[in-house]
């Protein structure tokens, strides 16, 4: 006998049919509301777009070490580097008629 599965369906307005499908083992006592696994479920995306910025823009794929201490240290910066961008993605932008300048209070010379 096979397991009972949910078929999730992702039916935006406009449409003619659903364009995206998931399915789920999740049983019907379970806690999780839909509406979490579906946020769970689209997620994925999320998850894959990371990993791609985590190989291509931040060299997560450029170790050529053969130790697993030299394999952690990279992985670990590359980690750091990856939650500073994502902190400053995420940060309130700044209002430019608001924010301060710039530029030092002090004048610089020129020697």
């Amino acid at each position: 006998m096979l397991p009972q599965v949910r078929l999730l369906a992702e039916w935006p307005d406009g449409e003619d049919e659903p364009t995206r499908f998931w399915l789920s083992d999740q049983p019907d006592d379970s806690p999780i509301a839909v509406a979490d696994l579906v946020r769970l479920a689209k997620i994925r995306w999320r998850i894959e777009h990371d990993y791609r910025e985590l190989k291509h823009g931040l060299g997560l794929d450029n170790f050529e070490g053969r130790s697993w201490p030299g394999w952690h240290h990279h992985t670990t910066l590359v980690t750091a580097a990856h939650a500073f961008l994502t902190e400053q993605r995420l940060a309130p932008k700044a209002d430019t008629t608001h924010s301060p300048s710039t530029r030092s209070s002090t004048p610089s010379r020129t020697c």
